[in-house]
């Protein structure tokens, strides 16, 4: 029976501590060797001001955008937190980015009302179900404080929308890396790099900087794997190249990528 594919290769994952076991799951079925090196802390934003008063008029809104686990996580804990539960959310339609996110949300019993058919804030902007009716709709967003991309806003105001962003958490780098990892990185033990997002590319090589260390410095080639296209540009910018981008952006379109390159003579 063959070896499976990523068996011999060493992976780090870069994701967020307490987001990283699905992905390494993953990788261990293909047969790798995973390293955790979480780039990301997810913390609460600087202030709950603008997010309660959403939650607290709730049925002034026609939807309510998500675009993270992160931050249907941070809402519904925040709208609990208030004393409030889903039923606030009855006249409220929900649009969400991305497989994980609805999935994150139909662990809270809710159903997603619109799912875009690509995986990125462009395609709901493209395909939204009421597009035709934004210059009357009013428009949720809880989101990032600081750092994410403004394409749903800009685009859905230029539409007509009023789009109300409040800030439901806070992405900050990490500020150390563990020993193990460390090592692993200075001794030439990692084969591939995994990024999931544009912020933990620029943490990692905020860390690495630290550190005095960089992917182009390692003695051996590193493959340099990205969930999409965003994410591959902030490596090119910061990395110096991407060597794997995944055609489904997803973690497990991101596997199905890495482990492509590993059967190919390139990932030999």
């Amino acid at each position: 029976m063959p070896s499976p594919p990523l068996t011999g290769k060493t992976v780090l994952v870069t994701r967020a501590a307490g987001q990283s076991s699905q992905f390494t799951t993953l990788l261990q079925q293909e047969g790798a060797t995973v390293i955790e090196m979480p780039t990301l802390e997810i913390v609460p934003p600087s202030s709950w001001e603008e997010l309660d008063q959403a939650i607290a008029h709730l049925h002034r809104f026609d939807w309510l955008i998500l675009t993270s686990t992160n931050g249907v996580d941070s809402f519904f804990d925040r709208l609990t937190a208030q004393g409030k539960d889903i039923d606030a959310l009855t006249r409220v339609k929900i649009a969400v980015v991305g497989k994980k996110t609805a999935a994150s949300l139909q662990q809270r019993g809710i159903q997603p009302d619109f799912i875009p058919p690509n995986f990125v804030a462009d395609s709901l902007v493209e395909h939204f179900p009421d597009g035709d009716r934004l210059q009357t709709m009013k428009i949720l967003f809880p989101r990032v404080e600081t750092g994410g991309r403004d394409v749903l806003v800009k685009e859905l105001t230029a539409k007509g929308a009023e789009v109300t962003e409040v800030a439901a958490y806070q992405s900050d780098c990490a500020s150390t890396i563990a020993p193990h990892v460390l090592d692993a990185l200075q001794q030439n033990k990692i084969d591939i790099l995994t990024f999931a997002s544009s912020k933990t590319v620029k943490c990692f090589h905020h860390l690495l900087s630290s550190f005095i260390l960089h992917p182009s410095s390692f003695p051996n080639p590193v493959c340099i794997a990205s969930i999409g296209p965003q994410t591959s540009a902030t490596c090119a910018e910061l990395l110096g190249r991407v060597d794997v981008e995944a055609e489904d952006y997803t973690l497990e379109g991101l596997t199905r990528a890495i482990v492509n390159w590993a059967t190919a003579s390139g990932g030999s």
